[in-house]
């Protein structure tokens, strides 16, 4: 009895050891504290191929704007700073122009005047739903070199906190 008792047991054993794990889930929503760079592959304004998969350990600012909004046009040329004082250290920004509303400028000579020459793409629907949607513009998500949202800023905020923010991540 005593013998077949301690079969079972291992018999119990080895089946729940050969179960595979459940999948794992994020809990948390796309675009909230915690939440894991979303995968997506575009191509910028000059026709040039970004994806998520070329942020991989990099500190990433993914900046939503839009031209004819004045907040992002005060923010950009201070993510370019950023870019170019801290891009050797492995920091990146993406910029997602915005299609809710029609353009007031043309958004390649938009950038051009505000100095600013980081990857720029459309963020139609379906890119602003994979962080988070849109509530609001400017809109600034700041990834650590995990992939995990560590910062989201919705309206305009200076250049020297998200600077703050992001050398905590470098």
């Amino acid at each position: 009895m005593k013998h077949l008792l301690i079969l079972l047991l291992l018999m119990i054993a080895f089946f729940a050891c050969k179960q595979s794990p459940p999948q794992e889930r994020s809990l948390i929503p796309e675009g909230q504290i915690g939440s894991r760079l979303p995968s997506f592959s575009t191509v910028d304004l000059h026709g040039q191929k970004i994806t998520s998969a070329d942020l991989k350990n990099k500190v990433v600012l993914i900046d939503l704007w839009a031209t004819w909004c004045a907040p992002c046009r005060k923010e950009m040329p201070g993510y370019q700073m950023l870019v170019d004082k801290y891009g050797s250290r492995g920091f990146a920004v993406i910029g997602f122009k915005v299609d809710v509303m029609a353009d007031t400028e043309d958004p390649i000579q938009f950038a051009k005047e505000l100095g600013v020459h980081y990857p720029i793409a459309i963020g139609a629907a379906d890119i602003r739903n994979k962080f988070g949607g849109l509530q609001g513009l400017p809109t600034t998500l700041i990834y650590d070199r995990s992939g995990i949202l560590r910062s989201k800023v919705i309206g305009f905020e200076y250049t020297s906190v998200i600077e703050k923010t992001i050398q905590r991540f470098l």
